[in-house]
């Protein structure tokens, strides 16, 4: 992450949650509430934003649209729109957030 408070303006504008930022010297670590989707960002020296690589879905449920629609306000930008993967699966939407990192949503509606 090159910009944490930028990231977590970010992901608390898109899934309209609070991150709690702690500072461990040489690491910061925003904190997401489990309650929503749970993980953490964090800027360190070895950490970079990547467009490849492992494709992290976070859960925008009850309907990823909600989420969806903030990114591109938020400084981020959608690549793939909301989609069925089927009926029993939900949908996906494909996203880049305000650092460069590409992620995935995933809802059942």
């Amino acid at each position: 992450m090159k910009n944490l408070l930028r990231a977590k303006h970010f992901y608390e504008t898109i899934f309209d949650i609070e991150i709690t930022v702690n500072d461990f010297g040489n690491f910061k670590m925003g904190l997401l509430p489990n309650r929503h989707i749970g993980g953490a960002l964090v800027q360190g020296e070895k950490y970079e934003p990547a467009e490849t690589g492992v494709l992290l879905y976070l859960n925008a449920n009850p309907d990823l649209s909600k989420v969806g629609d903030r990114i591109a306000k938020a400084g981020g930008e959608v690549i793939i729109p909301k989609r069925l993967i089927s009926p029993e699966h939900g949908y996906i939407a494909i996203f880049i957030d305000s650092e460069g990192n590409r992620l995935a949503l995933h809802s059942d509606h």
